[in-house]
């Protein structure tokens, strides 16, 4: 099966430029979010693929305008050609706004599913807007990743894990492909195009080896510490540009 992801920013290729083979043996199309919703109806109408999506904090447009011939997966489990496939919207709360959750509020998400997942006996794919928590994500609040989905890697360990919000030229951090343990990730930015029963068996092996180490609890125990020291000097240095009255400092 050919999957097709798309996010945050909208393909000139499939939109702008399109051509009708560009979408030939695309069998099925996800959407990480933050696109035109005009973009997902053109591309579904003009392939006999579905395309599923899940919200990204950009999303709000949807509520007045939603993608024409195209499914919502936010927080369901969907099962197509035998392949399980879970969506959670959103991304960690930095501002006033939909599709934007706390840390509690994302693992209340992932509660609500345990009976689906328990019923399902597991997911295949992961999907999300957001990365999951110390795993490809950045250190301040907008970028950071949730904990939630971590944890789901970490339970039921899916084969694949597609997420975008952090995008590869905001930093050499955000690669395309990076794994958690058993689950190879992709930054579905802009567009990438992967073969289900082949890309995990091709790639996954190369991006272990280019990483060159294992998720050991000690190394991840590390990590988080490594991460959480970042985190505090940079809410630190975020505070030295800030007089007591709240104002910025010139």
């Amino acid at each position: 099966m050919r999957i097709l992801t798309i996010g945050d920013k909208e393909s000139k290729s499939l939109w702008d430029y399109y051509q009708p083979e560009k979408l030939e043996g695309v069998d099925l199309i996800i959407s990480i979010g933050d696109l035109d919703p005009a973009f997902l109806s053109f591309l579904a109408t003009f392939t006999h693929a579905p395309v599923y999506y899940v919200h990204g904090n950009h999303d709000e447009k949807y509520e007045k305008r939603p993608p024409d011939g195209c499914e919502c997966i936010d927080d369901r489990i969907i099962v197509y050609e035998g392949v399980r496939i879970l969506g959670l919207p959103g991304s960690l709360r930095y501002r006033p706004g939909m599709y934007q959750y706390e840390q509690n509020e994302m693992d209340a998400h992932v509660r609500r599913l345990f009976f689906s997942l328990q019923f399902h006996g597991g997911i295949d794919i992961l999907v999300a807007h957001a990365p999951a928590e110390n795993v490809g994500d950045g250190r301040d609040r907008p970028h950071q990743g949730f904990r939630a989905l971590r944890s789901l890697l970490a339970e039921y360990r899916p084969r694949y894990f597609l997420h975008g919000h952090v995008h590869p030229n905001y930093s050499r951090e955000y690669t395309r492909l990076k794994r958690f343990e058993d689950t190879l990730i992709i930054n579905g930015y802009e567009s990438y195009i992967f073969e289900y029963e082949t890309e995990y068996e091709t790639q996954f092996p190369k991006v272990k080896e280019k990483e060159g180490y294992d998720f050991t609890p000690d190394f991840l125990g590390k990590m988080k510490k490594k991460r959480d020291q970042e985190q505090k000097e940079a809410e630190g240095n975020a505070s030295d540009t800030t007089d007591p009255s709240g104002d910025a400092k010139k």
